[in-house]
């Protein structure tokens, strides 16, 4: 399934202004979008996501447009199938295991029942080895853990791509290394393209297929079509930026 994204917008604040300009293309099933803070990465995410709109542009997801200016469309952010992992992955802590990875199938807010698990639940809290930990808070389990409700969240929906905002941020370094090798092999077994954001070179080597370099709002080095780029060279380039 073939993404592609060309899109502005200008984001002005008392003290300063920032322009996103952003375009590229990819049929790879494994996108990272890499670059220092506050060069435009989770600003793409959430256009892509709806949940920012842009000044112009166009959002187009195999054979969906999500978001066209000219022609007027702007396709709500529920309607999308776009599902987003945030950075603290969001988990609600007053709801269990299960009502988490639940939560997505309900209508409006209302809280999924406790006790009762809906089979598309239960196929992703099987899937990523979530069974014992059911009637748990997330407050009661590991940061691993955390991730895959989190991702099992995500996709009981059935989205077309996955959005992962900076899913390995907030961990210590040795945790950090095995999340990272667990989401790598999580990626090669779901039939579900992902796209990660990360300041990491490490993040960006293991989870990118097709790395994209974003600095000051705007790709760097090819990014329309460009597949399986050299990793090294926009790495130690970023390396002296983060």
């Amino acid at each position: 399934m073939t993404m592609q994204v060309a899109v502005r917008k200008r984001m002005v604040s008392a003290d300063r202004h920032f322009d996103l300009d952003i375009a590229f293309e990819s049929d790879n099933r494994r996108i990272a979008v890499f670059g220092p803070s506050g060069s435009g990465k989770s600003l793409t995410l959430r256009a892509i996501a709806g949940l920012l709109t842009p000044d112009s542009g166009r959002i187009v997801l195999g054979d969906r447009t999500l978001f066209d200016s000219e022609a007027g469309i702007d396709i709500r952010p529920q309607d999308r199938r776009v599902a987003y992992v945030f950075q603290d992955y969001a988990l609600f802590p007053h709801l269990t295991v299960a009502q988490n990875v639940a939560f997505g199938l309900s209508r409006g807010w209302r809280k999924p029942r406790r006790n009762a698990i809906p089979p598309e639940a239960r196929r992703w809290i099987d899937a990523f080895g979530l069974s014992e930990i059911t009637g748990n808070y997330p407050g009661e389990i590991s940061g691993g853990q955390k991730q895959r409700v989190a991702l099992a969240r995500a996709l009981v929906v059935r989205p077309d791509i996955v959005l992962l905002d900076e899913p390995l941020s907030a961990l210590d370094p040795g945790l950090r290394v095995k999340m990272r090798t667990e989401l790598r092999a999580l990626q090669s077994s779901l039939d579900v393209p992902m796209l990660v954001i990360s300041h990491d070179p490490e993040d960006v080597e293991v989870l990118g297929d097709h790395v994209l370099e974003i600095r000051d709002g705007r790709i760097h080095g090819g990014g329309i079509g460009r597949q399986h780029p050299p990793v090294y060279a926009p790495m130690a380039t970023a390396r002296a930026a983060v």
